[in-house]
């Protein structure tokens, strides 16, 4: 693949001529460039239509965990609805990439029970912080930082991020399952009851993947979705909806209520770094992983024009927070599409119709249970975390960063924080071990912000 393209327009649309050699293509061969990318229009639905029940779980747990810090669940669910499908639909015509665009767990937990319930702060400022984090995150998009601070990560961080996220998905999965549960008072990770319904449903899908993946079988993680889902029936886990179409609430109490005067006083600027680095961190993770396993990245390890994913991304967390949801980002379970085999905004484009079409269907979407859903999570983040091979473990300076990134990700639950310390660990490691010119110099410069990061975590307020 040719390396990025830094002197077009981040805004500048993406060709619309026919792949080479398809004359009198198709308008989605066109638009999405199927041929080029080596797969078609059936293999592209069925992974959007993967990606959207591996995601589908979010719209139980993202307006769940506002809900604690007070906004109100219902128009909380149809906007996080809302604006999954819009920046899932704005990244597949824009970007043309297989990549869900939504909320992330990290950010809604940082609104809803950090800053709301534990903090004490309205929600209605949380949401300014999230869209003022938003609107910088556009305008160092527009100004080309972002795409320079992809160029100058060392390689073997690169190379470590497939691993670091890989685990923090397969964690969730397994979390999801309740084959694995947080101690509440030692805050240590402990196995979940196998004994319990849940668990047998996540065991039935995670054996149903394996056996249809192993025999090849096309959609294989979909199928076993639905299985899933299907054997908790009997099993008292999946509840099938009183009604199964059903108008959507008002999204009136949520969106538009954000307070942009108290988010610019002193006391939520460290908040606000907050928001940034985690989803600045989310949001590059998530495009080179998941690019990678796509086969999108170069011979360097990135993303012709990473400016266009970064683009959206970052319009959809000012937009999102707008409409009442902080913190949209390129969502990890777009894994699931591309292990499906997307590799075009077509997939992308499928999941977003899919949601839109969930205003309306909310008690089917609702229906389909996490555990259903978890062993794809657990397959797809073990088979990420193979890419860590590729990391030169023979030179200590290289692969000590890595695997601190590694556990970094998996003791904070959060693979941004595990990104930011990987950075810093990497220019920790070379000064000490006495190699400082194997680092770019914008390492430095990215050492500093990283640095404050982690003093916002330890003395958050």
């Amino acid at each position: 693949m040719s390396t990025l393209i830094d002197a077009d327009s981040p805004l500048q649309p993406p060709s619309m001529n026919s792949s080479p050699g398809v004359r009198g293509a198709s308008w989605l061969e066109r638009r999405f460039k199927l041929h080029a990318r080596g797969t078609n229009p059936r293999v592209e639905l069925t992974a959007g239509l993967t990606s959207f029940l591996a995601a589908a779980y979010l719209l139980v747990v993202i307006p769940s965990l506002l809900a604690v810090g007070g906004m109100d669940r219902g128009a909380a669910t149809t906007a996080t609805i809302v604006v999954i499908a819009l920046g899932t639909t704005f990244m597949a015509l824009y970007a043309n990439l297989p990549f869900l665009v939504g909320p992330g767990i990290g950010g809604s937990v940082l609104l809803g029970v950090t800053l709301a319930a534990e903090a004490h702060m309205p929600w209605q400022t949380g949401l300014g912080i999230a869209c003022l984090s938003g609107l910088l995150f556009l305008a160092l998009t527009l100004a080309g930082a972002r795409s320079v601070v992809t160029r100058i990560i060392p390689m073997q961080i690169k190379m470590g991020l497939g691993a670091s996220i890989g685990i923090f998905i397969a964690v969730l999965g397994f979390r999801n399952a309740g084959m694995l549960v947080a101690n509440a008072k030692t805050n240590a990770y402990a196995l979940g009851d196998f004994t319990h319904p849940g668990v047998w449903v996540a065991l039935i899908g995670l054996a149903l993947i394996v056996f249809l993946q192993g025999r090849k079988l096309p959609g294989a993680i979909l199928l076993a979705i639905i299985l899933a889902a299907l054997a908790g029936i009997p099993l008292g886990v999946t509840k099938l909806p009183g009604e199964w179409v059903a108008l959507p609430h008002s999204m009136a109490p949520v969106a538009f209520q954000l307070n942009i005067a108290d988010a610019l006083t002193l006391a939520a600027a460290p908040f606000m770094f907050v928001f940034f680095a985690s989803e600045f961190f989310s949001t590059l993770g998530t495009t080179l992983a998941v690019g990678a396993k796509a086969g999108l990245l170069d011979a360097h390890g990135n993303m012709p024009d990473v400016n266009r994913p970064f683009v959206v991304d970052s319009i959809a967390a000012t937009v999102g927070a707008a409409l009442g949801v902080p913190a949209l980002t390129a969502l990890i379970e777009s894994a699931a599409g591309v292990e499906a085999g997307g590799r075009t905004g077509l997939a992308a484009l499928a999941a977003a119709v899919m949601f839109a079409l969930m205003l309306f269907f909310i008690p089917i979407a609702l229906a389909i249970p996490k555990e259903a859903t978890a062993p794809a999570l657990i397959v797809i983040g073990l088979s990420m975390f193979s890419t860590i091979r590729h990391v030169d473990f023979e030179h200590f300076s290289d692969g000590l960063p890595v695997m601190l990134m590694v556990l970094l990700t998996l003791l904070s639950n959060s693979f941004g924080t595990g990104i930011a310390g990987g950075l810093l660990c990497f220019v920790l490691v070379k000064l000490l071990s006495g190699r400082p010119r194997e680092l770019h110099w914008g390492m430095y410069v990215l050492a500093a912000p990283m640095a404050y990061y982690f003093w916002t975590i330890v003395h958050p307020h």
